[in-house]
């Protein structure tokens, strides 16, 4: 079985050699196991919490999609999208907001930071505090629990926001009977290394201390390693490695012989500028290539936006069913549906009209069925089965599914039913996405009036 990990990035700066040795060189590491199903999606929507500058945030999700894909994630074995795309996270992030204790979100270290400092300052403890950064947990929580990660990678500072996920999860599939969300663990990441920045504190753009990774080339890079805080130490003298940012940041590119070769010239007295030269072309002989890569990315954004819409459309093939049932159990359902989930009155005659399965043999010899509405629609054909009893065995455990339990994956032109994670009958295709989408409602219908009749 494969985990699903989740990553979210926010789209509010310029990727620098932090975040790349930080975040992204280990994810794109742990995105390749077989074992993993990887999530990688541009956290724009949390983007708008930290800036109001929206040329910034434009340009900042274009750098980061190139980033990441320069850097080797590959969108065929990953799903990499836009929070922005996929529109069952907002409404999500409402469902939940309405099982979400306004004392939970009081204690979120964000919003309590915010407070402090302002009564530390003699202000009114809600000032300058607004809404988005309130509800920042719960709209964290709507990234993870529509796609069922199980889990998220973060560091410390960020347990208490997936142990809010599992929270609002939890409280949801109590009130509603199901469990409509698989609860999320939090993947925290002891090992990640933390670079130092010019002036030796943790690289971070709010000490703007960072190290450019792909922006402005390298000449850009060299001079920012050239500007990287030394000691006053000369040529010919030892250098301590253990407290030296350049050695620091140089294990984290080189290899076990390398680090130790540039440890023992540190100690032998190299001098700082050609120590900065050695860790400059080591850099470099890693970097280059991906920003060659990057370059070509930025220079053709609808390349890069093709990719992320086909992300989107495969992370909507999972949030789409599953907001469904969800609205479903709140009682948004259809007008239709709800007629449809609803007992027979006492003595009345049962309905004739009823969705059926009709059962066919192919011209090659092997069986299928297809599923039709009470009006006569086909909504799904079979796959195709050797044997007449398998084929009836499916049938009767779509018949007892009812919609809540029914996994329907989207196809970018119709809808496909899964059993055990194995897809045994689709819908025909539909002339565009708004199609298909409509046909989910009579489909879910006839699943809900098929469970009824048993």
């Amino acid at each position: 079985m494969q985990t699903r990990v989740l990553t979210g990035i926010t789209t509010t700066g310029t990727p620098h050699l932090g975040n790349y040795v930080g975040a992204i060189r280990p994810a794109i590491e742990a995105s390749r196991r077989h074992d993993v199903e990887g999530f990688f999606f541009m956290a724009d929507y949390h983007a708008l919490i930290k800036s109001e500058d929206a040329a910034r945030i434009e340009r900042s999700r274009l750098e980061i999609a190139a980033t990441w894909l320069a850097a080797g994630l590959d969108p065929a074995q990953v799903t990499f999208y836009r929070q922005s795309d996929i529109p069952e996270i907002p409404e999500l992030t409402w469902f939940l907001t309405c099982v979400a204790s306004k004392g939970m979100l009081n204690r979120a270290h964000a919003y309590k930071a915010a407070v402090d400092r302002n009564v530390e300052t003699g202000e009114d403890a809600d000032a300058g505090i607004n809404a988005g950064l309130y509800m920042y947990p719960v709209l964290m929580a709507a990234d993870i629990l529509a796609f069922d990660a199980h889990q998220v990678p973060v560091g410390r500072d960020q347990i208490q926001h997936i142990e809010m996920a599992r929270d609002l999860g939890q409280r949801f599939n109590h009130i509603h009977g199901r469990d409509f969300f698989v609860l999320p663990e939090a993947l925290i990441e002891e090992q990640v290394a933390t670079l130092p920045g010019l002036d030796g504190r943790k690289m971070s753009k709010s000490y703007d201390n960072t190290i450019p990774l792909f922006a402005g080339g390298s000449k850009a890079l060299r001079e920012a390693i050239m500007r990287i805080v030394t000691d006053s130490r000369l040529p010919g003298e030892p250098k301590d490695p253990d407290d030296c940012a350049l050695f620091t940041i140089f294990r984290a590119f080189a290899s076990g012989a390398e680090t130790a070769a540039f440890r023992q010239a540190l100690l032998d007295g190299i001098g700082w500028g050609e120590a900065k030269q050695v860790l400059f072309e080591r850099i470099e002989a890693e970097v280059a290539p991906m920003r060659e890569r990057y370059e070509a990315f930025m220079a053709d954004p609808l390349a890069i936006e093709a990719i992320l819409q086909q992300g989107a459309r495969k992370a909507r093939a999972l949030a789409t069913p599953k907001l469904a049932a969800i609205r479903d159990a709140l009682g948004l359902r259809s007008s239709g549906a709800a007629i449809a989930g609803k007992g027979q009155v006492k003595g009345a005659p049962r309905a004739v009209k009823a969705p059926r399965f009709a059962s066919f043999r192919d011209a090659d010899g092997n069986f299928r069925f297809r599923l039709f509405s009470a009006e006569g629609d086909e909504l799904l054909l079979s796959r195709s089965f050797l044997d007449p009893k398998a084929a009836g065995a499916v049938q009767r455990r779509i018949k007892a599914l009812g919609a809540g339990a029914a996994v329907l994956q989207l196809r970018p032109l119709g809808l496909s039913l899964e059993l055990d994670g194995e897809v045994v009958a689709s819908t025909p295709d539909f002339r565009d996405e708004a199609a298909r989408d409509e046909a989910l409602v009579p489909l879910r219908q006839a699943l809900d009036q098929l469970a009824a009749q048993d």
